[in-house]
């Protein structure tokens, strides 16, 4: 028989991809066949000329389920979806059979089974299948993931608590993750208190990363939507600190810390001839992960000739310091399938951090 999770979270970017990953690392060391599924992917991306959603893309990238892909990913919404389900031009019953047949088909071709949701517990309720509904309605038990607080985790919980009483669905564990170091223990301890009376277990997941949580060179390219300038290698840069090439060269300069991005004026030559030539240089190289060259004004031909010549990985764009800086800051950056160090960080962390014998009982 096949053990079932679904993974739920009380909002997006609490960890229920790193939760999936995590666990089917540690489950493929006891379990002969092991499956994922995302039942419904608000997030496509097309993958072996398939679309797909995007963490079933990841997951199949990762452990080598290609052969399992449309399985994996029996529904993927675009931006028509729920107008034509509320319009009556489609019907949601059609989307849930594919979603069980799916799910049923991958029951018998594996042993345990993770179930990935979509955002809170409410998404999907336009279509009238939100991740309470399709816990239910797939009978599979569910683990949820929530950030690494107190007072608005637990606020955030009782809230998805609620739908998944409303709709009968099993909650057995709550995972608190990204959490604080410093922290952990009295904060696992204030959750256990909150949720004493309830059945259910409180079980710590990892503690918050800057690794894990900070973006790819690559990502903020192509969530910017900007053309990145760089090497494969430069390209998976992990950047950790944002900063503003607003200051005088030698601030600016001073100013570095490890793997920083810079935001600098296309009009602020000195600048950008001073970080292109400490480029040049392994003790910068280590501090530069690249540089974002905004602004209307065009570069002179000898400024682009001494970036190029360094090989320092940069975006162009016309757009305002400020925009660029609040998108980013803003943003918290999904694991990619070619994220490497970040999915080999989460496998070694999972082996130290995660119960998943406990886990595993649990469920």
């Amino acid at each position: 028989m096949c053990k079932k999770i679904f993974i739920a979270a009380t909002g997006q970017n609490c960890g229920k991809t790193t939760t999936s990953l995590s666990l089917l690392h540690l489950a493929r060391q006891k379990y002969p066949r092991v499956g994922f599924i995302k039942p419904f992917g608000p997030k496509r991306t097309i993958y072996n000329g398939q679309a797909v959603d995007v963490d079933a893309a990841l997951m199949a990238h990762v452990y080598g389920m290609d052969d399992r892909l449309e399985l994996m990913s029996p529904v993927v919404l675009d931006a028509h979806t729920t107008r034509e389900v509320l319009e009556g031009r489609e019907r949601s019953e059609k989307y849930l059979d594919q979603i069980v047949q799916a799910t049923e088909e991958l029951e018998k071709q594996c042993d345990f089974l993770i179930i990935e949701g979509a955002g809170h517990t409410g998404v999907g309720s336009v279509m009238g299948m939100n991740n309470a509904q399709l816990a239910k309605l797939l009978s599979a038990p569910v683990l949820l993931v929530s950030g690494g607080g107190v007072g608005n985790v637990i606020d955030a919980l009782h809230l998805n608590l609620a739908l998944f009483r409303e709709a009968g669905a099993d909650v057995r564990m709550i995972l608190p993750n990204k959490l604080i170091k410093s922290k952990r223990d009295a904060t696992l301890h204030y959750l256990e208190l909150a949720f004493a009376g309830m059945p259910l277990r409180v079980v710590g997941g990892f503690n918050y990363s800057p690794i894990l949580a900070n973006p790819t060179m690559i990502y903020l390219s192509e969530f910017l939507k900007l053309e990145l300038k760089a090497d494969a290698t430069q390209a998976s840069r992990i950047v950790h600190h944002v900063q503003l090439g607003a200051a005088s060269t030698q601030r600016i300069v001073d100013l570095l810390k490890a793997s920083t991005l810079i935001i600098v004026p296309s009009s602020r030559d000195e600048v950008l001839v001073m970080l292109a030539t400490l480029y040049h240089l392994p003790e910068y190289q280590r501090k530069l992960a690249g540089l974002i060259i905004n602004g209307v004004a065009p570069l002179s031909p000898v400024v682009q000739q001494v970036i190029d010549d360094a090989g320092i990985p940069y975006m162009r764009t016309e757009a305002i310091t400020a925009e660029i800086y609040t998108l980013i800051r803003d943003d918290v950056a999904k694991i990619r399938a070619d994220d490497e160090e970040k999915i080999a960080l989460i496998q070694r962390l999972a082996e130290k951090e995660v119960d998943f014998t406990l886990i595993d009982s649990l469920f």
